[in-house]
């Protein structure tokens, strides 16, 4: 089973590679840094999903909103 988590994006680190492209990423004020490589047009204040470090879509900020509040609620 794959667990992937809602975040949003607090800011981004460009890079001359696009590949290489990372954002620091609020779960829940627990920060990380994700890669962007597979979502280049991310930009900050997105929500995006994320898995083993790497942010694979964006979201709604609606549909991330509820997804936030039903992780809370377990």
């Amino acid at each position: 089973m794959c667990l992937a988590v809602p975040g949003k994006i607090i800011s981004i680190q460009e890079h001359d590679d696009p590949l290489l492209r990372t954002g620091k990423v609020s779960f829940g004020g627990v920060m990380k840094d994700v890669s962007l490589a597979f979502i280049p047009t991310a930009t900050v204040n997105d929500y995006v999903i994320v898995h083993v470090g790497f942010a694979l879509s964006i979201l709604d900020p609606e549909a991330a909103e509820q997804s936030l509040i039903q992780v809370w609620e377990l």
